[in-house]
Parts: C-alpha cells; sequence; structure tokens
C-alpha cells in the first residue's frame, strides 16, 4: 500500500470511527425526556464520573483551535454565504471537520517522514564483520516505537477541536474519552515496546562480554537474562494498561494474592527448586556447557542448561535429563577441567625372573617413558618394583600426561606398549598372568612315600 492510500484509508477509518462512536451519545442529547417521565427500555444509568475524561494540554489547545475555527467560519458565512459555515453532524461544520482531516495528513506526513528518515540512516551505517553498531541497534529500536507513538498521540491531537461537540450536557463524552483511553494505551505499549526492543541492545553488549570469557555458562546466561527481562517488561505493560483502562489499583489487588501466591509457591517448589538451582550453576559454575562431567552415576558430556534441568549426552550416546536442583545438591566430578590425564599401570613378570632381569626391566621401562610427549616438568614419570602378587612380580608405572587430551593420550599409550612388548622380548623377560604351579615334595625333610599293591592271581 503506498503513501497516498495508506492516508486516505487512515482518515477514512477516523471519520467512520468517529461516527459509530458518537451515535450514542447524540441519540441521547437529541431525544432527552421530558422532566418527570419515565423512559422505558433503559437499563441502569451508568455512573457519569466514568465517562469524563480528563481535559489536558492537547483538549484544551484543540478546544482553542475550535473555537477560532467557528469564529473564523461565522465570519466568512456572513460575507460568503451560510454554506460555508454548514454543519456536517453533531453540530460539526464542514470547515472543522476539513481542518481536522488536513491535521491528521500532516500527522501521517511527519510519522512517514521521520521513518524514512531513520530508516535511510540504518541503511547507510556500514556493517563490519565481528562489530556491533550500537547506533544501528538505537535506531532499530526505536524506529516503530516512535512511529506508532506518533500515530496515536498525533491522530488525537490532530482530533481534538472535535471532543467538544460530542460532550453531554452533565459533562460525560464518551467519544473523548474513548480516544483519550486509545492515545494513553497507545502511548505506554510504544514506550514498552521501546524498552522492549532496548533489550535487543543490552543482548549484543552482554553477547559481546559473554564471548570475550572462556565461560560456556556466560552463553547460556545471557539469553536467559534476556528472556527473563523481555517477561517483566510484557508483564508490567499489561498491569499499567489494565490500570490505565480500568483505573483499578493494582497494589491492594497483588496484595491480596499473597495467600494464592504461597499455596502455588508450596504446589511448585520443586519448579522453584530448580529455578534456583539453574541460578546456583549459573553463578558458581561448576561446569561448562561441553564439558565432560560425572554426577550420580551419570558419565557424559554438559549439553545445554536449562531453566529447569541439565541435559548430558552420555558416553553411550544416551541423552539424560537431571533436575537443577539435583545437579547442586549432589556430588559432581568434572573431568572436563582435569589438568592432565593420569595413567597407572601395574606390570607383572614371572617369579622364575632372576634379580638382574627385573633390574633390567624396571630399567627399560624407565627408558621408554623418560621425557615422553605428554611429560610436565612437575610431574615426572614414575617406576619402581613394588611388591610381590600372587602369581607376579609387580613393577608400578605411574605416568601424567599433558595436555588431558584424551584421544592423544590413547594414541600415546599405545605406542608406549608396543615398545615395552619389544623390548621384553628381546630381554627374554616373560609378562606374568594367573598360574598355579603344584610341587610334590621330595626333600630330605619330606620324603615322597609311595605304596604299591600287590596284585591278587585269580587264576589259581
Amino acid at each position: 500500500m503506498g503513501f497516498c492510500s495508506r492516508t486516505v484509508v487512515s482518515m477514512v477509518f477516523v471519520v467512520v470511527l468517529a461516527f459509530f462512536l458518537c451515535q450514542p451519545v447524540v441519540a441521547q442529547t437529541q431525544s432527552e425526556p421530558a422532566a418527570g417521565d419515565t423512559p422505558q427500555g433503559i437499563q441502569e444509568p451508568v455512573d457519569e464520573r466514568d465517562l469524563k475524561p480528563e481535559i489536558g494540554k492537547i483538549d484544551q489547545a484543540g478546544n482553542k483551535v475550535g473555537e477560532k475555527i467557528e469564529e473564523f467560519g461565522a465570519k466568512a458565512s456572513d460575507r460568503l454565504g451560510g454554506w460555508i459555515d454548514s454543519k456536517v453532524y453533531a453540530d460539526i461544520s464542514w470547515l472543522i471537520l476539513l481542518f481536522c482531516l488536513l491535521l491528521v495528513f500532516v500527522v501521517v506526513t511527519v510519522e512517514r517522514v521521520v521513518h524514512v528518515l531513520i530508516q535511510r540512516k540504518i541503511e547507510t551505517i556500514p556493517s563490519v564483520d565481528g562489530q556491533i553498531s550500537w547506533v544501528r541497534l538505537i535506531l532499530k529500536a526505536v524506529m516503530r516505537p516512535l512511529s506508532l507513538f506518533v500515530w496515536v498521540y498525533g491522530i488525537y491531537g490532530a482530533l481534538s477541536p472535535l471532543y467538544s461537540h460530542f460532550q453531554g450536557t452533565d459533562g460525560s463524552n464518551l467519544v473523548h474519552l474513548v480516544f483519550q483511553k486509545t492515545a494513553t494505551v497507545g502511548g505506554i505499549l510504544a514506550f514498552f515496546w521501546f524498552v522492549y526492543q532496548f533489550v535487543h541492545v543490552m543482548d549484543a553488549r552482554l553477547s559481546q562480554w559473554a564471548d570475550s570469557t572462556e565461560s560456556t555458562i556466560d552463553d547460556i546466561l545471557v539469553p536467559l537474562f534476556g528472556k527473563t527481562l523481555r517477561i517483566f517488561i510484557v508483564i508490567l505493560a499489561v498491569i499499567i494498561v489494565i490500570q490505565n483502562l480500568t483505573g483499578l489499583e493494582i497494589g491492594p489487588l497483588l496484595a491480596s494474592l499473597g495467600i494464592g501466591g504461597l499455596a502455588v509457591a508450596l504446589a511448585a517448589k520443586d519448579s522453584i527448586a530448580n529455578f534456583f538451582g539453574t541460578l546456583t550453576i549459573l553463578f558458581d559454575k561448576p561446569f561448562q556447557v561441553g564439558e565432560r562431567i560425572v554426577i550420580d552415576n551419570y558419565d557424559g558430556v554438559v549439553e545445554d542448561v536449562g531453566f529447569r534441568s541439565t541435559r548430558i549426552r552420555l558416553l553411550t550416546g544416551h541423552l539424560v535429563t537431571i533436575p537443577n536442583e539435583k545437579v547442586v545438591n549432589s556430588g559432581l566430578e568434572n573431568i572436563g577441567k582435569r589438568p592432565n590425564i593420569r595413567w597407572l599401570t601395574n606390570i607383572g613378570i614371572t617369579y622364575d625372573t632372576p634379580p638382574d632381569k627385573i633390574e633390567k626391566a624396571v630399567a627399560i621401562l624407565r627408558e621408554i617413558i623418560a621425557d615422553h610427549e605428554g611429560m610436565h616438568p612437575d610431574f615426572p614419570p614414575r617406576v619402581y618394583f613394588n611388591g610381590f602378587n600372587d602369581w607376579s612380580l609387580n613393577i608400578m608405572v605411574l605416568i601424567w600426561y599433558h595436555p588431558p587430551d584424551y584421544w592423544n593420550f590413547q594414541e600415546w599409550v599405545q605406542r608406549t606398549c608396543l615398545e615395552i612388548t619389544r623390548r621384553f622380548s628381546t630381554e627374554g623377560i616373560d609378562f606374568a598372568f594367573p598360574t598355579r604351579t603344584l610341587h610334590l615334595a621330595n626333600d630330605a625333610k619330606r620324603q615322597l612315600k609311595v605304596e604299591l599293591l600287590e596284585r591278587e592271581d585269580t587264576t589259581s
């Protein structure tokens, strides 16, 4: 729809709306019952105080403009004829109506011009990858709410010379009241719409801050903060709109809901506990998204932290959802924050290995793992012959691998184990495995006695 078409439609809408709204008032003023008569078919009267609008500066200016136009019309009708001051509807002259429509046209023109200027300013701002244009974000936030504000208050002011023509003898004015409430609600919505849009500017700034930190929890905290703030803005806007439309005092109403709120809190205590568990996770940061943790016998990688629960992808591929209240109240092992991977293994060699070969085995192991690729100067590897097992002589090997890259660590372990196997095989050192050897005593102290039984001759 073009600019002219939109303007014409706006004018027609205003005129038609005013016509239908003024119908009950005009009917009442033209057919008021005589004193003492009892009207039939009329229900209980509405409180007249509720139909009296508040007269503001815009209304006062509109009344003065209307009076000036009427004076001008009266003078012009004396010179040019009565047609110029002829009435159209509800004692409204053609001159005042045309003047108001002209003001509506000016309001629409101003709104369009301002909108186009802001849009062109936004388009002229260059966009650079990785950089945020605060001017662009602020202009986008203010563009549409400003248009709504100009529309509602501009049209309300443009039609202000007409409102006095719909006023009843008791001071009530339904048409004026409807337009006044509409302008007030429109202004409130325009303001909160701007605040709602301005949250995007805050989101961009907080996202920039979150990207500068190493914590992935900050990347979750920023959207949650934005959503919470938007919900609060919407609720506050609804409360203020209701208060302006109905005149109800919201404070006493909210206070009266205290008992009901307590009942709801008791019924939703698990949800509230999960919510505060979420806050604890976000601010305490016991883990980050993408880290591997072990909690309540679940071993996996954290995928998401929500308002109610935390999602963990297990090593088996299954997705587990754990309530946040349980997460903060359970013991948690953060494998993703380990500084290294510790490798503790015990190598068993056979009991018939002579002492010199045991020493050789320890030397071989120390030679293989000395200055390995994952060694940190503060954590040198350790190798010791430290015990006698049931079926083997035990050599302990203890290594700390840096950095804690699991798959690189596994590649290194494989190469190390193959090298140990080759070197032991070359030196004739045998690995022990679970065996049991039975020795029959036949020494000087424990002679082996064997009895031979004679076989009876059955042929005799």
